[in-house]
């Protein structure tokens, strides 16, 4: 992706890179710093070029049936009590075997009335975040750690989440990805298994349970709206994500 390109969706996404220029008028890359002006992304054209399409066909033999049978156990799932106060489970949206896996916290209003994942203004900084590693949203997988919204957008319990472990566990073994990107305090400290707060589990590469999954942590997009002065430690992220999975498909490449 061209620099020109990149910057335009770092402005999507409400992050500002500022250079200084020597003598000979070379530009030095600085630190990445916080744009005052807030970004209406719902005003932003379509961005087009370069960025990743998906690169994996989805099965259409075993993989499918997997698929609608693990969307089907979801929707008829009644082991907590969140079905029963919400419109329609949310599933997930994306390619079933991209390369990026986004796990956020839980479905809100939007969502729920949807049926999809991260929509609204947190799913519009999302999709501009994604756009900036240089992924469409379509190429990557999206999903939740509950398929549920609960009452009043409050996070989910201990139980919730647990009662919902098994979904996203099968939908991360039939997706396989090179990387997870875990965003927000609830999937971080839930896929994780600890209390640690996001600030202190960002910034580093960890491994996804006993597969080994290289994951990193992010700031949920609703809270970056709340703070936008974050967004720049937001982007730092998403640098150390594409160096991973540029390290994982080099890995792969040379298997």
């Amino acid at each position: 992706m061209d620099e020109l390109r990149r910057q335009n969706y770092l402005r999507m996404m409400g992050v500002t890179q500022w250079r200084l220029r020597q003598a000979d008028s070379e530009a030095i890359p600085q630190p990445v710093v916080e744009a005052e002006a807030e970004v209406t992304l719902a005003e932003q054209p379509a961005p087009a070029g370069d960025v990743f399409e998906p690169t994996k066909s989805v099965n259409v033999s075993g993989d499918r049936s997997d698929w609608l049978t693990l969307r089907e156990q979801v929707q008829a799932c009644r082991q907590c009590g969140l079905r029963a106060g919400c419109s329609q489970t949310v599933f997930g949206v994306g390619n079933e075997q991209a390369d990026l896996l986004i796990i956020g916290e839980a479905p809100g209003a939007d969502e729920d009335r949807q049926g999809e994942p991260f929509v609204g203004r947190a799913g519009q900084l999302l999709n501009a975040m994604l756009l900036a590693m240089g992924f469409k949203r379509e190429a990557v997988f999206i999903a939740n750690i509950v398929k549920c919204r609960p009452p009043d957008n409050r996070d989910p319990a201990a139980e919730e989440a647990s009662a919902c472990q098994d979904y996203l566990l099968r939908q991360i073994a039939l997706i396989q990805p090179k990387l997870i990107l875990s965003v927000g305090r609830v999937s971080a400290q839930n896929l994780l298994e600890t209390d640690i707060a996001v600030g202190k589990l960002r910034g580093r590469v960890h491994s996804f349970g006993g597969t080994n999954i290289p994951l990193v942590v992010t700031y949920h997009p609703a809270y970056l709206l709340r703070s936008p002065e974050q967004k720049g430690k937001a982007w730092q992220d998403l640098q150390l994500a594409l160096s991973v999975l540029g390290s994982v498909s080099r890995d792969q490449g040379q298997a």
